[in-house]
C-alpha cells in the first residue's frame, strides 16, 4: 500500500517548504509541491497540515541491552523497549556494550538488535566494549565487520577513563587499523567509537595515534565530548584537524541552562566560534549508568541515561539557543548518518529510507512516528 503525506512543512532537515511526500514499501518515492493519485489506488492519505516533518532521529550510541553494574550486580540497568525509542522520535539507533562485558556479551548485543529490527526499526551495533583486547562476536574484528550484518564500528572503548584499560598507543593504532580495513573489505564505517573519560590527557591518545600512523582522524567518533569551557577547546582544535565529536544529552543531574557541558549550550559556543556543524553530533548514551564516583574513585551511586534526552536538546538548541530548527536537526539526522556511512538515513528524500517523525508546529512535540514507511 502506498502511504501520501499531504501539506507538510519538511525540514529534509534544510527547511523545504510545504511538500506532499509520497511513500511505497520502506521508501520515500516521491518529494514535491503536490501530488494528486488516481482514485482507485489503494492509498493512506495523511493530512500533516499541523506538523513540521522531519528526518527519523538516529542515535548511535545506545546500550540497548542495558548497562551499568559499576555498584555490583544490583546496579545493572535494564535494556531498552522499542515504546521508549519510538516515543523519543528515534528510528535508528546503534547498540553499545559499555563497561560490562563479562555479564553482557557481543550475542546479547546482536540478538536484540535483531529484535529491534523484527519490530520494525533500525539497529546496528558496535564489537567490543570499554577494554581491550576486544571481546568480538567472531574472533577478529575484521570478521566481524565483514560477515556480521549489524556491525558498523568498534566500540566503545574507554580512554581517559579509571574503568577503561588503559590502552596504549600501539595497541589503539592496531585496533583502529582492524576496524577500517574491516570497514574498506564491507563497505561500512568501520568507525572506532571512543568513550571518553575525565582524565587529564582527555583524547591526547587519538592525536598521538594520527601523529604516528596512517589512519585518518576520521576513523575515530570520540564522545562525552561536553565536558566544560577547557573540553571544547579540545573540540574545536580536532574538528580543525577534519575529526568529528558527539555530545551526550544524557547527565546524572539536571544543568543549567548557561551550562557549557549542555550540549545545546556546547553546540552554540562552538558555533558562535566558528565551527562546522557538519563535523558534531549529539548521542543519547540510553539505559547506559551514569554512576558517580567520590574524589577517591569509590562508587556512590548512579542514574540511568535516557534516549528521550536525545531530542530534548535538540529542542534547547531551538528554543533556548535560538540555532534554527534546520541546522539544530542535522546533529540527530545527517550527521550521524554520514558519520556511520548509513546512506539513505537521515534525510527526507527522493529514494532514502521512509524514516519520519511529525512535530507539533508551535511545541516541537513528538506526534507520530514512521520507521520504514510503518507508522508506529
Amino acid at each position: 500500500m502506498l502511504t501520501l503525506i499531504k501539506n507538510a512543512t519538511v525540514y529534509s532537515p534544510k527547511a523545504l517548504g510545504e511538500k506532499d511526500i509520497l511513500i511505497g514499501g520502506e521508501k520515500i518515492l516521491e518529494l514535491v509541491d503536490s501530488i494528486e493519485l488516481n482514485s482507485n489506488l489503494k492509498v493512506e492519505i495523511i493530512d500533516a497540515e499541523d506538523y513540521i516533518v522531519v528526518p527519523g532521529f538516529i542515535d548511535s550510541h545506545v546500550h540497548i541491552t542495558g548497562g551499568g553494574g559499576e555498584g555490583g550486580y544490583s546496579t545493572r540497568t535494564p535494556e531498552i523497549s522499542l515504546s521508549k525509542i519510538i516515543s523519543s522520535g528515534i528510528t535508528t539507533l546503534v547498540g553499545v556494550l559499555g563497561t560490562d562485558n563479562a555479564t553482557r556479551s557481543m550475542q546479547n548485543l546482536i540478538a536484540k538488535a535483531k529484535a529491534l529490527k523484527q519490530e520494525g526499526i533500525s539497529c546496528y551495533t558496535y564489537t567490543g566494549s570499554y577494554h581491550l583486547p576486544v571481546k568480538t562476536f567472531t574472533g577478529r574484528i575484521i570478521d566481524d565487520l565483514v560477515f556480521i550484518e549489524e556491525i558498523i564500528g568498534v566500540g566503545e572503548v574507554a580512554i581517559s577513563d579509571h574503568r577503561g584499560s588503559q590502552p596504549t598507543l600501539e595497541e589503539l593504532i592496531r585496533l583502529t587499523s582492524e576496524a577500517r580495513v574491516g570497514g574498506i573489505l564491507s563497505k561500512k564505517a568501520g568507525i572506532v567509537n571512543i568513550h571518553v573519560g575525565r582524565g587529564e590527557k582527555f583524547i591526547q591518545i587519538l592525536l598521538d595515534v594520527v601523529e604516528n600512523s596512517e589512519l585518518p582522524i576520521t576513523q575515530f567518533l570520540p564522545t562525552h565530548m561536553n565536558k566544560g569551557e577547557k573540553a571544547l577547546q579540545t573540540c574545536k582544535n580536532f574538528i580543525e584537524q577534519g575529526g568529528r565529536v558527539d555530545f551526550t544529552t544524557s547527565s546524572s543531574k539536571k544543568k543549567d541552562k548557561e551550562d557549557p557541558s549542555k550540549p545545546s549550550k556546547a553546540l552554540n559556543l562552538l558555533l558562535e566560534d566558528g565551527v562546522n556543524i557538519d563535523n558534531i553530533s549529539f548521542s543519547s548514551d540510553g539505559q547506559g549508568s551514569l554512576p558517580q564516583f567520590d574524589e577517591k574513585g569509590n562508587y556512590i551511586g548512579l542514574t540511568v541515561a535516557d534516549v528521550g534526552t536525545l531530542f530534548e536538546e535538540v529542542k534547547d538548541c531551538v528554543i533556548q539557543e535560538d540555532i534554527p530548527l534546520e541546522e539544530a536537526l542535522k546533529v540527530i539526522t545527517i550527521n550521524p548518518a554520514n558519520f556511520l556511512k548509513l546512506e539513505n538515513k537521515g534525510q527526507i528524500k527522493e529514494n532514502f529510507d521512509a524514516d519520519i517523525v511529525f512535530l507539533d508546529k508551535s511545541t516541537l512535540e513528538i506526534k507520530k512516528v514512521m520507521a520504514k514507511g510503518r507508522t508506529i
